[in-house]
C-alpha cells in the first residue's frame, strides 16, 4: 500500500521557506554523491522558493558541475523565453546554479511538437540508463486534480510505455509532460500545493481517490509526500 506523508503549512511564507530548504538539501546531496537529478515543477507555486534558493546559491553553482542534472515535470509548447515557459520562469535558479547546458534537460520547444516530446523522452531515457537517480521530483496539483501536464484519463492511457508525451492542454496550448512511468522512477515524489479552489483535489489525493488524475499518475510510487498551504484547503 502506498505511503502518503502529509505536511501542512500555516502560511505561504512557511511553505516557500521549507521548499527552498528541501531543494537546497537535495542539491547539496547531489554535490556530495554525484549521479543525481532533481525534477522541477512548473506553474506559479514553486517560483518564490526558486527565487529564495537562487539568492543563496549565487556563488556555489560551480561546485555542482558534473554532479547535478535538472529536468522539468512538464512545459508548455512555447518559445523558451516566453513568459508562459516553465523553463524561463525557473531561470533565476538555473542561473544561480550555473550548470552546464547539457545538465539542464529542458523541453526543446524549437522542435516540432511530437519531435520535441520524443527528444525529451530520449534524453530522459539516456539519463536513467547512465545510472542517474532522480532523488527528488516536484509535482503540482491543479484544482481539477491534474499533475504535471497530465490532465485527462486519455493522457494516462496514451502515456503507457512512454517517459514523455505531447498533450493538449485545457488552456488551448500544447504541452510536453513526463508520464506515470517516469514518475515511478523518482525516489521522492513531492506534491507542493498552494492557491485556492483545490480542496476537492487535495482530499482526493490524500484519500487515493482513483478518479483523481494525480492519484492515477503516482499510483506506482511506493510513497508520496504532500506539502499543503492550509489556505488551499480552506478557501471560499
Amino acid at each position: 500500500m502506498q505511503k502518503v506523508q502529509i505536511r501542512r503549512f500555516t502560511t505561504r511564507t512557511e511553505l516557500d521557506a521549507a521548499l527552498a530548504a528541501r531543494l537546497e538539501a537535495s542539491i547539496a546531496a547531489a554535490a556530495r554523491t554525484g549521479g543525481a537529478a532533481i525534477m522541477l515543477s512548473g506553474g506559479h507555486t514553486p517560483l518564490p522558493a526558486y527565487q529564495l534558493l537562487a539568492a543563496r546559491l549565487q556563488h556555489s553553482g560551480a561546485a555542482l558541475r558534473g554532479k547535478l542534472h535538472l529536468l522539468f515535470s512538464d512545459d508548455r509548447y512555447v518559445p523558451r523565453d516566453s513568459q508562459s515557459s516553465n523553463y524561463h520562469a525557473s531561470r533565476p535558479l538555473l542561473d544561480a546554479l550555473a550548470l552546464p547546458e547539457e545538465q539542464v534537460l529542458r523541453v526543446r520547444t524549437e522542435l516540432p511538437l511530437e519531435q520535441a516530446a520524443r527528444d525529451y523522452e530520449q534524453r530522459l531515457q539516456a539519463l536513467l540508463e547512465q545510472g542517474t537517480t532522480v532523488t527528488l521530483g516536484m509535482l503540482g496539483l491543479g484544482a481539477d486534480g491534474h499533475t504535471a501536464s497530465l490532465f485527462r484519463a486519455g493522457d494516462l492511457a496514451r502515456a503507457q510505455g512512454r517517459l514523455a508525451l505531447a498533450v493538449s492542454r485545457p488552456d488551448g496550448l500544447s504541452g510536453i509532460t513526463v508520464t506515470p512511468q517516469f514518475i515511478a522512477r523518482i525516489a521522492q515524489p513531492l506534491f507542493v500545493i498552494a492557491g485556492t479552489g483545490k480542496e476537492a483535489a487535495i482530499t482526493g489525493l490524500e484519500r487515493a481517490d482513483p478518479g483523481v488524475v494525480a492519484v492515477q499518475a503516482t499510483q506506482a510510487c511506493a510513497g508520496i509526500e504532500v506539502w499543503v498551504e492550509q489556505a488551499a484547503e480552506h478557501s471560499a
